[in-house]
């Protein structure tokens, strides 16, 4: 990822902070002077379209709502697109809004929103899925959900992820694979897959599905199906086959929800390895001493129709190793509320990526790292592939 996308990434988590706090004048700073929001509702002025209008309705929002909380799930930054799903959670208890009465009831909702930056600035915002007002009226003609029907949600979401994963790894001479997913408490969607080609390849897919719970679980199981099925019947480059998903997906999922994957073939005669990505977290490649991104443009599965995924190849040698992994890795805490970071897990990778189990050496290092009595936030998955000595 470009340090112009992660300036990108920093400064929708800036806005969104403001916008829970109802920061008008942060907000302002942020947004280009000619801002577009395409999130107006049936009925509303077109001037609701415009910075004013949008800085309007965020404190016509606040006079209503207290306690908003934004809960950032993930981003994925892409060129001069960011794109945001966050847990939004506020109690209607000020005031009307939208002509509806306060009922001193809270709402949580799953919410997606698309940024566009020029120059540093926000200059257009999009919404995937329902609105903020039409999420706050659902959730308010709803009754809170027993919390013994939640637990029984989770357990069901964990036994659907469990029982979608591998029971096994493929058998290939010289070559060395190892998985790992340790689910959290609350499931999210995180799955690895293989597919057995028919002309002796072997594809590989890591990804990660947007919320939690039965939903998640469910996207994971589809993805996975969706993407074995079109990387086995058509012989699909990695890329055709992430673009075949993604139409797949898009008339299947929620609205709210979408899919990063990273998808590769492997070659085990050759080494050749071609790959794409799908918005999921870049592998580290450990070769010569170094850590190696696999980059690859492409955005989410199921969030935007008729997308083109680049495709990139590489060659691994006897003793080099791959890492996919998911962003329950990266984004774990520590007692501080430092998170692990890619800079720390490439750093680990290029020191330790030698060692035959590297899986196990970054798992102890991130316990380490989290300390005693660590909560784990989300799923964490990890797959290794290593080419060993020739036999021969």
């Amino acid at each position: 990822m470009s340090s112009e996308e992660e300036k990108n990434k920093a400064l929708v988590r800036r806005f969104l902070e403001a916008h829970a706090k109802g920061d008008l004048g942060a907000m302002e700073e942020m947004l280009a002077p000619d801002f577009v929001n395409h999130n107006l509702l049936p009925g509303q002025e077109p001037v609701r379209k415009t910075r004013k209008g949008y800085l309007q309705s965020t404190a016509e929002y606040h006079d209503a709502f207290s306690g908003s909380r934004y809960v950032i799930e993930k981003q994925v930054a892409e060129g001069d697109e960011v794109v945001t799903s966050f847990t939004a959670s506020a109690t209607h208890d000020r005031g009307a809004y939208l002509d509806m009465a306060p009922t001193g009831k809270e709402f949580e909702a799953l919410l997606i929103l698309i940024h566009r930056i020029v120059g540093g600035k926000i200059t257009e915002e999009w919404s995937q899925g329902s609105g903020l007002a039409e999420l706050t009226q659902q959730r308010l003609a709803q009754e809170r959900i027993e919390r013994e029907r939640v637990q029984q949600e989770l357990e069901v979401a964990r036994t659907i992820q469990q029982a979608s994963l591998p029971k096994g790894v493929p058998s290939l001479e010289e070559w060395q694979i190892n998985p790992y997913c340790q689910p959290a408490r609350e499931v999210g969607g995180d799955f690895y897959e293989f597919y057995q080609l028919d002309d002796g390849r072997v594809g590989f897919a890591v990804g990660d599905a947007t919320g939690k719970g039965v939903p998640a679980a469910l996207v994971m199981t589809g993805s996975c199906a969706y993407l074995g099925g079109v990387a086995a019947a058509s012989g699909s480059s990695p890329g055709e086959a992430l673009a075949l998903a993604n139409e797949a997906l898009l008339a299947r999922i929620p609205p709210n929800m979408f899919v990063t994957c990273f998808y590769a073939i492997l070659d085990p005669k050759s080494g050749s390895l071609r790959y794409a990505n799908a918005g999921h977290d870049l592998p580290y490649l450990h070769r010569n001493g170094d850590a190696e991104e696999l980059r690859a443009r492409g955005m989410p599965l199921g969030l935007m129709p008729e997308m083109s995924y680049e495709e990139g190849e590489v060659s691994l040698g006897e003793g080099n190793c791959l890492l996919f992994y998911s962003d329950g890795l990266v984004e774990a805490h520590n007692p501080q509320g430092e998170m692990f970071g890619f800079p720390r897990l490439r750093a680990f990778v290029a020191e330790h990526g030698a060692e035959r189990s590297l899986e196990e050496a970054l798992l102890e290092e991130l316990y380490s790292f989290v300390g005693e009595g660590w909560e784990q936030e989300d799923d964490i998955t990890l797959v290794t592939l290593r080419r060993s000595a020739s036999l021969s």
